[in-house]
Protein backbone atom coordinates (compact mmCIF):
# COMPACT_ATOMS: atom_id res chain seq x y z
CA UNK A 1 0.00 0.00 0.00
CA UNK A 2 1.33 3.48 -1.14
CA UNK A 3 2.43 5.97 2.04
CA UNK A 4 -0.30 8.50 2.42
CA UNK A 5 0.95 12.02 1.40
CA UNK A 6 0.91 15.21 3.70
CA UNK A 7 -1.61 17.71 2.57
CA UNK A 8 0.37 20.70 1.73
CA UNK A 9 -2.54 23.06 2.29
CA UNK A 10 -3.04 22.09 5.52
CA UNK A 11 0.67 21.58 6.55
CA UNK A 12 1.12 25.59 5.71
CA UNK A 13 -1.64 26.79 8.05
CA UNK A 14 -1.22 24.48 11.16
CA UNK A 15 1.83 24.13 13.21
CA UNK A 16 1.90 20.97 15.41
CA UNK A 17 3.08 21.65 19.78
CA UNK A 18 5.44 19.56 21.11
CA UNK A 19 2.47 18.31 23.25
CA UNK A 20 0.73 17.16 19.74
CA UNK A 21 -1.86 19.82 19.89
CA UNK A 22 -2.81 21.49 16.49
CA UNK A 23 -2.25 25.55 16.28
CA UNK A 24 -3.84 27.93 13.61
CA UNK A 25 -4.05 31.24 12.74
CA UNK A 26 -7.08 33.77 12.81
CA UNK A 27 -9.03 34.53 10.57
CA UNK A 28 -10.34 38.35 10.07
CA UNK A 29 -6.72 39.89 9.66
CA UNK A 30 -6.63 40.42 6.05
CA UNK A 31 -8.21 43.72 5.64
CA UNK A 32 -10.94 46.42 6.99
CA UNK A 33 -8.96 46.82 10.05
CA UNK A 34 -9.43 50.41 10.84
CA UNK A 35 -12.74 49.02 12.16
CA UNK A 36 -11.59 46.89 14.56
CA UNK A 37 -10.46 47.81 18.43
CA UNK A 38 -6.93 47.37 19.35
CA UNK A 39 -7.17 45.12 21.71
CA UNK A 40 -9.04 43.34 18.85
CA UNK A 41 -6.40 43.41 16.73
CA UNK A 42 -3.87 42.31 19.79
CA UNK A 43 -5.52 39.37 19.67
CA UNK A 44 -5.47 38.07 16.49
CA UNK A 45 -1.65 38.24 16.63
CA UNK A 46 -2.05 34.85 19.54
CA UNK A 47 -2.13 32.07 17.64
CA UNK A 48 -5.35 29.67 18.28
CA UNK A 49 -6.15 26.36 19.13
CA UNK A 50 -7.65 23.77 16.57
CA UNK A 51 -11.03 22.35 18.19
CA UNK A 52 -10.92 18.61 18.82
CA UNK A 53 -14.25 18.16 16.42
CA UNK A 54 -11.66 19.03 14.09
CA UNK A 55 -8.36 18.06 15.23
CA UNK A 56 -9.17 14.70 14.38
CA UNK A 57 -9.63 15.00 10.27
CA UNK A 58 -6.48 17.41 10.79
CA UNK A 59 -4.25 15.19 12.00
CA UNK A 60 -4.99 12.48 9.52
CA UNK A 61 -4.38 15.05 6.53
CA UNK A 62 -0.81 15.65 8.09
CA UNK A 63 0.03 12.03 8.41
CA UNK A 64 -0.51 12.09 12.29
CA UNK A 65 -2.57 9.52 12.75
Amino acid sequence: MPKQKTHKGTAKRIRVTSTGKLMRGKAFTSHMMVGKSPKRKRNFRQDGHVSEADSKMINKKLGLG
